[in-house]
This record gives C-alpha cells, structure tokens and sequence, in this order.
C-alpha cells in the first residue's frame, strides 16, 4: 500500500509541552508546573447556568455562530472592556476553544504560500496550524532585553511582498510579556500601511496586572476591519474542560471562518454556551478574584528568583514565568529532563516555543502557593548543585 499519510501532518513535531506532562503522570511524588490550567474550578454559578440548561432540555444544536444571546453579551463586554465594537449578528462566532478559532482564521485568510509573520517564543499551535493551512510561516525571534515585545524594526525586517498576516499574542504564552497601546501603535500603523491582517491572540486579556489592564489592537483607528481577536473563557473563567471559545472579526471574514467551522464542528456544545452566557454576566468578581491571587503567585516566584540569582523579566500578563537558564551552559530541554530526573519537577523548556526560546524556561503558577513552595525548593536544590558543579 503507497503511504496513507499527508507529509505535511508528518512533517509536524508534537507539542514539547505535552512530553513532559505525559511523564509527569507516570511519576511518583512529582510536581508539575508545566500546564498551562486554572487550579480553580469553574465558579458555581456557571455550572449551575449549565446543569440548569441541561435540566431545562436545552440540548439541541445551536446556530452555527452560536447562541445570539451569548454573542450579544461578548460583543457587549468587549465593548465596554476594551472599546472593541463588534457586530454579534455577523462578526462573532462561538468556537471549541480559542485553538479553533486560530485554526479557523489561518485557513480562511491563507493561500499557498501567503506567509504568516509570528513572533516567537509563542504558543506551540501557531505554526503547525500556518502550515496546515498551506501559508508559510515566517519567524521573529523576540529578545529577551526587549522583554519579548515586537518592535516596529523587527516587524519590518519580516514583512515581504508574500505577507499576508500577522500573528500577536499578548499577554504571552509562554513569557507572559505584554504590549501597552503606545507600544502597539507603531504596529497597527505599519499593519494599515503594509496591508496585513492581524490575527490577535487575547485568550490572557483577563490576566493582566497592573493599573493600564490590557489593550486590545482592534480599537485603534483603522484596526478594526482588519484585525481577528482570538478569545475564550477557558483560562479568565476557569472552564479548560468547557472547550468554549470566541472569534471577533470583520463581517467578510467571519463568514469564511464560519463556513469552516459548519462542515467540520456544526456548532460549539451548547451546554457550555449556556453557561457562558451566566460567565459574561456575572463573572467579573470570579476574574478579580482569580487574578489576585495569580498576582500574589507571580510577585512571589519573581521574589524567590531574585534570591537565587536566576535572571527574570517582570511578565505583566498570563500565568507564566520565562526565568533565564542560559548560566548553566545546558539547552533547555537539557536542564528541563535533569531537574525532572533529580528533583521530580517538571516546568517546559523554551526551546518547545521556538528558538528564541532557547535558554529559558517556562514556569506556570497556575498552581497553589503551597506547591509553588515546594517547587522552588526542589529547583533551589538543583541550581544549588549545578553551581557547584560548574
């Protein structure tokens, strides 16, 4: 039999993320700070508003683009949030998580061999779904000096006749890294000029701390009808298991997108559209509270860093640490099995978000603080002995 396989699926590394955790779970007594979840469960009205709707019957397929009444409080609440106006009617469509939304607008935008400009480190699903979609992906590689944010020059440097989008992700998964309006404009200037279309990941838009919040490149001039906002409510609303995302996007586009996603999902499960209907409404404090204490486990790691000497940017947003292992002359991946092998710890070496990733690591503190305690222990030692060792 000739190969049954597409070379292109072939061709596609798994997820670094998902090697160590696969080990994690065989392993006795170790910790895991590599998995990007909520250690909070979905608050309980949100759950009630499902069970209810359970209850109710309310168990036949939705539209298409979802539940009106739930694209109509998204498109309310990004409004009033972030001073984004989307039409719910024809710009917003309900997705099986913020990764079929990415999926969904890559396909609907690209032609072989447009090319997709990402920075890196990113989250592991952007070039794999770039290559699916038959573009090519063209990377920036983001300094660690410049705290992982794109500058104009660097977006330049990129762009070719061939670039048809970029791709932003902010705050970041895996450097937690931020960019503030001022920082986005020169940005958005050069999208309009250079004709590209941004697709921007804002799954983290919650899990921003300090004053300014986050800020979303759609509600700058001109930005609007050319920009995707990827979001959803598995990490701001702790419902990962929910698998409910949204896609914002202008009219022309989002009915591409949603012509995609009626031959190949028919509709996101509508027990979690009900529930998110209650999670838009009545959320806000959940997210507050859920954000605190993140914050007070990100103030805490970055301390503790600082004691060991291990070099750390501030990230402002997400869940993420990026902390600096380049001292001890191992790849990440290297210092990653060798802490898990010794200390039975386990974070996500850089190099799983790109190259750029190199000679950094992933820390989550999505985890409580009594086994964040333990867990910088455990890295303590091990730093401890590589120290020693040099």
């Amino acid at each position: 039999m000739r190969n049954p396989l597409s070379d292109v699926v072939v061709s596609l590394k798994p997820s670094g993320i998902r090697k160590f955790f696969d080990i994690v779970s065989e392993m006795p007594d170790a910790i895991s700070l590599g998995v990007g979840e909520p250690d909070f469960d979905t608050p309980w009205h949100i759950c009630d508003e499902g069970i209810y709707s359970l209850e109710k019957g309310k168990t036949f397929y939705t539209s298409n683009s979802g539940l009106l009444e739930l694209r109509k409080e998204i498109c309310s609440w990004y409004d009033r949030k972030y001073g984004c106006k989307f039409d719910p009617k024809t710009e917003c469509l309900i997705t099986v998580g913020g990764s079929e939304g990415i999926d969904l607008a890559l396909r609907a935008l690209i032609n072989p061999g447009d090319e997709v400009i990402i920075p890196e480190p990113s989250y592991v699903s952007y070039v794999p779904c770039t290559l699916l979609a038959g573009g090519k992906p063209v990377i920036i590689e983001l300094k660690n000096e410049n705290k992982f944010k794109l500058t104009p020059e660097e977006l330049l440097g990129a762009i070719t006749d061939k670039t048809k989008v970029l791709l932003l992700s902010y705050p970041n998964n895996p450097t937690g890294a931020v960019m503030t309006k001022e920082e986005l404009l020169p940005i958005a200037k050069i999208a309009i000029e250079k004709d590209i279309i941004v697709i921007s990941d804002e799954i983290y838009s919650e899990l921003t701390y300090g004053e300014s919040g986050h800020f979303s490149i759609a509600a700058l001039p001109g930005m609007a009808e050319r920009t995707i906002i990827i979001n959803g409510f598995s990490k701001a609303y702790a419902m990962t298991g929910w698998r409910l995302g949204y896609a914002l996007a202008p009219a022309l586009i989002a009915a591409q997108m949603t012509k995609i996603h009626q031959f190949a999902i028919m509709c996101a499960p509508t027990t979690s559209q009900y529930a998110a209907i209650n999670a838009v409404k009545e959320g806000d404090k959940d997210i507050a509270k859920m954000r605190e204490s993140y914050d007070a486990r990100r103030r805490f790691l970055l301390k503790q860093f600082e004691r060991m000497g291990l070099p750390c940017f501030e990230p402002n947003g997400a869940f993420y640490v990026f902390p600096c292992i380049k001292e001890f002359n191992m790849s990440s991946e290297e210092f990653c099995t060798e802490l898990l092998k010794k200390q039975k710890l386990a974070v996500v070496p850089g190099s799983a978000f790109g190259s750029s990733g190199e000679g950094f690591v992933r820390i989550s503190y999505a985890y409580s603080i009594d086994e964040l305690k333990e867990a910088i222990s455990r890295m303590e030692d091990f730093i401890a002995e590589l120290r020693k060792n040099k």
